[in-house]
């Protein structure tokens, strides 16, 4: 077994289930507990570290389980189907950084970092800020070079897992000026123990208990030359950006295994919530409310096997990846919305989990990319294709 080819089929089959199994009886018994104290108790957080959740995607010889993309990505959906926390706290590890640093980082690099982050070390992914999200042009922190390493100075906002994480992989700008294909920009792996770097307080949000973002502070901190990705300047957008594509169909994958996990929700309250004398899953609409919730469940899943079919095959699947996130995350929200409506009034109350369901839903439209981001990502490849004779 390689990192190519990913883990034994049977192997993996057993995992999947083994994790099936593991989901079911303890992550979503523990969500209450989770959501009491917006937190992951440190026992199901070692639990999922000695189960090797914190390095699906690593090479074996740096203490992974060498998954392939497919298996990755079906691990995250089988996940998902417990509330987004537990996914959110692994998923920079694997999907962001541990790709960065496959892709791009040197062989010391990757020996430094990758046993750490599989063992259960807790990373952030730095590219967002207070003026620049997907618009790499506005990114402001700077890496200067000093000596035989870099200073950086500048703020990451709406960053997961900042308030803990203990290593980051930070986008800054080591030109000043915007240069073509964004090679100002470079990609630093920076202990945030590191003197200068503070963290703002975790951020109030909407939905998703137990997950934190905050901010990163760098107020002169220096790094030496070799906390620069793969030692060579001007490629971490395009580091960060071949990131983005599995990280969006880690996206992709937790709106679909939470839509099923807000389906079978909604199913049961149909079944047992009587009106006029019978389960309301006799009423005709609320079936339509069903079978339309599964309907656009199986249309994403087969969009996500057909991408990560792509992917293990070489393929590069950027318009893939940004149409599956874009259809799941927007069909998960729907699928919330049902499930609210089949609720009635008790979808609006806290003491059901409807409610909950409408919340944690919303942010997988925006993070990884907007709606609107994936549209333009889809268009402009579409029409680069046609330029290039594709059509």
């Amino acid at each position: 077994m390689n990192s190519s080819t990913g883990m034994d089929a049977d192997v993996f089959a057993q995992f999947l289930d083994q994790l099936d199994r593991y989901v079911r009886e303890r992550l979503v018994p523990a969500e209450p507990e989770v959501i009491a104290n917006d937190g992951i108790p440190d026992t199901l957080r070692q639990e999922m570290a000695a189960m090797g959740l914190f390095g699906l995607t690593m090479p074996e010889e740096f203490g992974g389980a060498g998954m392939n993309v497919s298996q990755y990505i079906e691990t995250i959906h089988t996940l998902s189907y417990a509330m987004p926390a537990y996914r959110s706290i692994i998923s920079i590890n694997i999907g962001m950084v541990c790709s960065a640093l496959k892709n791009a980082g040197t062989p010391e690099q990757k020996a430094q970092w990758l046993p750490r982050l599989a063992a259960g070390e807790i990373a952030a992914f730095g590219l967002t800020e207070p003026g620049s999200g997907s618009d790499s042009a506005g990114l402001q922190t700077s890496a200067v070079r000093q000596g035989n390493g870099y200073v950086l100075n500048g703020t990451k906002r709406y960053i997961t897992n900042a308030p803990y994480a203990q290593m980051g992989l930070i986008m800054a700008r080591t030109a000043k000026d915007n240069l073509p294909k964004n090679a100002h920009v470079s990609a630093f792996l920076v202990p945030l123990d590191t003197p200068g770097v503070s963290r703002g307080k975790s951020d109030r949000k909407m939905g998703q208990s137990g997950s934190h973002i905050g901010d990163l502070i760098f107020d002169n901190v220096f790094v030496p030359g070799d906390a620069l990705l793969g030692g060579e300047e001007g490629r971490g957008f395009a580091t960060a950006m071949q990131s983005l594509d599995n990280g969006r169909l880690s996206v992709g994958a937790a709106s679909t295994g939470y839509a099923r996990r807000m389906l079978d929700t909604a199913t049961r309250y149909a079944a047992e919530r009587k009106a006029f004398g019978e389960p309301i899953a006799n009423f005709q609409l609320i079936q339509a409310m069903l079978s339309d919730s599964y309907a656009e469940i199986y249309a994403a899943q087969c969009m996500m096997r057909d991408a990560i079919a792509k992917a293990d095959a070489g393929t590069k699947i950027l318009k893939e990846a940004a149409a599956f996130k874009m259809f799941a995350s927007e069909m998960c929200g729907r699928v919330a919305d049902r499930c609210v409506q089949i609720h009635g009034g008790a979808g609006y109350l806290a003491e059901y989990e409807a409610e909950r369901f409408f919340r944690d839903a919303r942010i997988y439209r925006i993070y990884e990319g907007t709606t609107q981001i994936m549209q333009l990502v889809i268009a402009k490849q579409m029409l680069r294709e046609f330029a290039a004779g594709g059509v």
